[in-house]
């Protein structure tokens, strides 16, 4: 069995530590990940950098606006010997990709590699963290939604990972995809101000390209109590808190895995967010085993 773990870790160095020490972890599927701390050097091997920062193919077209594109990252991670991971490269949106290659649409949304376990018993699969971040309105909305909105980068992710995917029989793929896209999971389409139409679209495509929703779902993860109101699908379970909250009061899921039909067989997910499990950033870490 393959053991991964999706977390975001907000830029943290102590989630690094957690992850070393849960001692069973062969790959970290990371969010908003920033460098490894310099002790965990040898504990920790994140492969070339072009797999996950953006400056190594986007143009310079920000110099003089920022003084960088982004400081925090999507990564994929090797924590064991049990397996080999190779990272793909991200290059710019382009048709036509070299084998060790992934064309990349958006700035800090995504990275891939490929897993290969050493055993004889687990055939290779396809690993790909995702990250939607916030994109504002364009100043000519005027619009006051001054943080914006998650699902453009989320439909980014998508027209990248759908690349893995080549034949219409879903079973003939193996990927796993999972991170944080920002948004809840069948929010009620009433509530004010929402974007839960547009956040459905996310969920639907997933289904289409035959990616299942393997959640996390309760009962394999604590579920909000009290329950948020207005209510989310009751099956949903908390993976994030505010600032103004902890663990113990969380009530939003924002993370979720998902896994190609029929692979998705041998998967299972579990949310470690009970108070005592929940580690050391505002989101929990969602396990994953690979049968």
């Amino acid at each position: 069995m393959i053991t991964l773990v999706s977390w975001n870790i907000a830029k943290r160095h102590q989630p690094w530590r957690d992850l070393v020490s849960m001692g069973d972890v062969d790959v970290a599927l990371l969010q908003e990940a920033g460098r490894v701390p310099p002790d965990l050097g040898d504990r920790v091997w994140l492969g070339p950098e072009s797999h996950y920062d953006s400056h190594r193919w986007n143009s310079r077209w920000f110099e003089g606006r920022y003084p960088r594109l982004l400081d925090r990252w999507p990564m994929v991670a090797l924590l064991s010997d049990r397996v080999r991971v190779e990272w793909f490269q991200q290059v710019s949106p382009i048709s036509e990709v070299r084998a060790n290659e992934i064309a990349v649409s958006g700035i800090g949304t995504i990275a891939a590699a490929r897993v290969v376990p050493l055993d004889s018993d687990t055939q290779p699969f396809i690993a790909v963290s995702m990250y939607a971040r916030w994109m504002r309105p364009h100043p000519s909305t005027r619009s006051k939604w001054r943080v914006g909105a998650p699902d453009g980068s989320a439909h980014r992710i998508i027209s990248d990972l759908s690349a893995f995917i080549g034949d219409t029989d879903p079973s003939s793929h193996r990927i796993i995809a999972a991170g944080d896209l920002n948004m809840a999971y069948k929010l009620p389409p009433d509530r004010p101000e929402s974007f839960a139409e547009r956040e459905r679209t996310v969920f639907a495509r997933m289904e289409a390209l035959g990616m299942e929703l393997m959640g996390p779902r309760y009962p394999n993860g604590r579920p909000a109590a009290p329950p948020p109101e207005p209510p989310h699908d009751p099956r949903n379970v908390p993976t994030y808190h505010s600032s103004q909250r902890d663990p113990a009061t969380a009530e939003h899921q924002l993370d979720y895995v998902f896994a190609s039909r029929g692979f998705h067989e041998s998967v299972s997910v579990r949310a470690l967010n009970s108070v005592e499990d929940w580690g050391s950033s505002d989101h929990c870490r969602i396990v994953i085993e690979v049968d």
